[in-house]
């Protein structure tokens, strides 16, 4: 039982075993008292259980709240404070916004040995279409787990913008066990989008060790490599998380299997397989098959919106050169012979 789990079971048990204590006595007062004056008696005898009930329930959803801690716009903006050159924040009653493009300030696809030959494409996540973290994040009774729930759609957002999908792909394989990550823990979706699916321990460098890297789309942080007070990482829930020793929830980014979020510990509205609200994606192009046996081995940023993708297949190497002219995006896939081909497909984002 873990320590979580323990606190709850004495806190109720201790409750109830007060409150029986306390209807044992009325009970035995009732008796005594019928042989002396039962009418006089009787309204006292009605409240006194209601009164104990009510203390009792007053305690526990004090507790309850205590856990669910109110994200301040301050503590908040603070966390993607190290990126606001890149995104931009917002809030209003209920939700944080984070608005973003999509592409980190780091290489991309590097390492991937299984491709679906999509490639890093600028999106929209802006206005009605940005990210969006509760403001009142509320523990759940019954926390969904992420490995076989979530399949589809982002279960977090990083703190540099870039949204985090579960560990496990649409098939329920680990992505990273099967190669389709880079050396970021990200890859790219069917409409071009770049997104992590394990933590993106890199960023700790950037916002320090003591910092959230991330934030679940149930309103609850994601730390890296260290507690909020700078110490080693306590043992962690089948959640991937634990309380601080404030009793406030948060999750931790791992090494091992489930990596972010074993289940999502917070209260969460769901569209199918997908939590809500989270952007909408648009494609630019249709999704492409797999490559067999290609190897990604460098990706470039040549100019604004303008990209370079190096691959190779039996050693010889391959590329993937895009970008944004005007309205329309221009692709030259040139063979490890020289022989190019284009293809222009009109923006969407």
């Amino acid at each position: 039982m873990n320590r979580y789990n323990a606190d709850n079971y004495l806190t109720e048990n201790v409750s109830f075993s007060v409150l029986f204590i306390l209807l044992f006595f009325i009970i035995f007062k009732l008796g005594i008292l019928k042989s002396l004056n039962l009418k006089r008696s009787f309204t006292g005898l009605v409240f006194a259980p209601s009164i104990v009930f009510l203390s009792c329930s007053s305690y526990v959803n004090t507790k309850n709240d205590s856990n669910s801690p109110k994200n301040t716009s301050d503590t908040l903006t603070a966390a993607f404070d190290s990126f606001k050159d890149r995104i931009k924040t917002r809030k209003d009653n209920d939700y944080f916004y984070i608005e973003s493009n999509g592409i980190p300030d780091h290489q991309m696809m590097v390492g991937i040995t299984s491709w679906q030959q999509q490639v890093p494409l600028p999106q929209n996540y802006s206005g009605t279409n940005a990210w969006s973290i509760p403001l009142n994040p509320v523990l759940s009774d019954n926390p969904v787990s992420t490995k076989d729930h979530f399949y589809r759609g982002a279960i977090a957002v990083a703190v540099n913008g870039i949204p985090i999908f579960n560990a496990l792909n649409n098939r329920g394989d680990d992505a990273l066990l099967a190669g389709e990550l880079d050396k970021w823990g990200g890859h790219c979706g069917k409409a071009d989008d770049y997104h992590y699916r394990i933590a993106p321990m890199n960023l700790e460098k950037i916002v320090g060790k003591n910092k959230p890297i991330a934030y679940s789309l149930d309103g609850f942080a994601i730390y890296g490599s260290t507690e909020p007070d700078g110490s080693s990482v306590k043992p962690l829930d089948e959640n991937n998380g634990h309380f601080n020793k404030n009793k406030i929830y948060h999750y931790h980014g791992t090494s091992t299997y489930p990596y972010t979020i074993g289940r999502m510990r917070g209260v969460i509205k769901t569209d199918g397989e997908q939590i809500i609200p989270q952007p909408r994606l648009t494609p630019t192009r249709p999704s492409l098959e797999p490559l067999r046996g290609a190897v990604i081995t460098d990706f470039k940023v040549k100019g604004e919106q303008s990209y370079s993708l190096e691959y190779t297949i039996d050693g010889n190497k391959n590329y993937v050169n895009y970008g944004l002219n005007g309205s329309e995006y221009k692709f030259d896939f040139v063979d490890y012979l020289g022989k190019s081909t284009t293809s222009i497909f009109k923006s969407n984002n």
